[in-house]
């Protein structure tokens, strides 16, 4: 009992001991790769982040991927609880955090690093070491890539079996260039891509990338990928827009043979830039329409639960108004299976830190609600308190699933 408590307390998952039943490897097919586990080829299937692994799993997704590891032992168990694996992220500082040039701060990671593998090696739903995440964005140095490189020798002496991958911003030719040059033991290259996903394929043979790669994060246009207003405020796509950019990334990528696989980002949700943008599901649990993208791929079966946005429009979306003026917005959504929707409208200022939602930021306030048969409509005042804004349609089924929709404006100072 007491042995048990102390494994808990370390951060040791009770499920690890060692075995090589789960042996995860990577072998030449043809002209590309295949992932093999347990001896039987394995096509990842994954989603970004371990919110509702059940759900996940039900939905055909086998592996999820995490960024850091604080909660690695209980990430794992719950993976084996579902029958799913792990994309274990492993943490490493940015250069603001860490100098790369400084041997000393680089062996301190190093050891924080073996500390986390020899912890973990031995859990049966481990897939990957995944070596930091987008380091490279203000720090494309040799000196980064040197430390990556004895992370990946130093991992793979521990942990014979399991590969390493590092994960990067996209990629360009220089990125390419001394990931090949000064990171040689990493097996597997990470790929972050939004708006770049569908030509990833393409863009890797031109720039000489000859090894296996996974697309780490993939989803919606990002916010610096998106048209933007005048005072910089970023146009989102609605969630039916979202969904079909899903697609697009995802075909390509699963049809080239040297792809091991995907995570869709964001299984769950977040602040990013708005409420809506990265995540897959509201922040009330019901699924968008990206989910039922993902789950047909994943199983081969058609799946279409969630509402769809047709038609968005705001007479003042992207432009400036005056306090108090009545504006206007309307929306066309229709659900797949005739189920009765609910529309809620919501108005909100503006988040000026566009990553998280500052302390300051106002609760939402809803200004309307209408069931119309698919058509939501809305009129209002604008806010006397001049400042940037957003205005916000969500529509839910009653049975899990949602559509979101969003414009922005400015209201002038008098």
């Amino acid at each position: 009992m007491w042995s048990a408590l102390l494994l808990l307390a370390s951060g040791v998952s009770l499920m690890s001991q060692p075995t090589t039943a789960n042996r995860v490897t990577i072998e030449r097919v043809g002209e590309g790769w295949t992932l093999m586990r347990a001896g039987s080829p394995y096509r990842v299937k994954g989603v970004g982040g371990t919110f509702r692994a059940e759900y996940a799993a039900r939905s055909g997704a086998n592996s999820f991927r995490t960024w850091g590891a604080e909660r690695l032992g209980l990430d794992l168990d719950l993976a084996s609880r579902q029958g799913m694996t792990v994309c274990a992220g492993i943490w490493l500082l940015h250069k603001s955090g860490l100098d790369y040039s400084n041997a000393d701060q680089v062996k301190a990671q190093l050891d924080r690093t073996r500390q986390v593998v020899e912890a973990h090696r031995d859990h049966p739903a481990l897939l990957i070491w995944s070596l930091g995440n987008e380091m490279e964005h203000d720090n494309d140095t040799p000196d980064l890539w040197r430390a990556v490189n004895e992370l990946a020798k130093m991992t793979k002496s521990l942990d014979p079996n399991h590969p390493t991958m590092t994960v990067v911003a996209e990629v360009d030719a220089q990125k390419i260039a001394h990931v090949k040059r000064y990171a040689p033991d990493i097996d597997i290259l990470g790929v972050n891509s939004y708006g770049g996903a569908p030509s990833l394929p393409k863009r890797l043979k031109e720039l000489g990338w000859e090894k296996p790669y996974i697309v780490t994060e993939f989803g919606p246009l990002g916010p610096w990928e998106r048209p933007k207003t005048p005072w910089g405020a970023a146009v989102e796509q609605t969630s039916s827009e979202k969904a079909q950019f899903f697609a697009n990334s995802y075909a390509p990528n699963a049809a080239d043979p040297a792809c091991l696989g995907t995570y869709a980002f964001l299984w769950g949700e977040k602040q990013e830039t708005t409420p809506t943008w990265f995540g897959m599901f509201l922040d009330s649990g019901e699924g968008l329409e990206s989910v039922d993208v993902m789950t047909s791929f994943w199983t081969g079966k058609t799946v279409a639960r969630a509402p769809r946005v047709e038609r968005f429009l705001f007479d003042s979306g992207q432009k400036e108004v005056k306090p108090g003026v009545k504006v206007r917005a309307e929306a066309t959504v229709v659900d797949p299976n005739g189920d009765a929707l609910s529309f809620r409208w919501v108005l909100r200022p503006e988040v000026t830190d566009t990553r998280f939602a500052g302390e300051g930021e106002q609760r939402p306030m809803a200004v309307g609600q209408w069931d119309t048969g698919g058509r939501a409509l809305l009129e209002f005042e604008a806010p006397a308190k001049p400042g940037p804004y957003r205005i916000y349609l969500y529509a839910t089924d009653g049975t899990g699933h949602a559509a979101t929709a969003n414009a922005p404006f400015l209201v002038q100072a008098p």
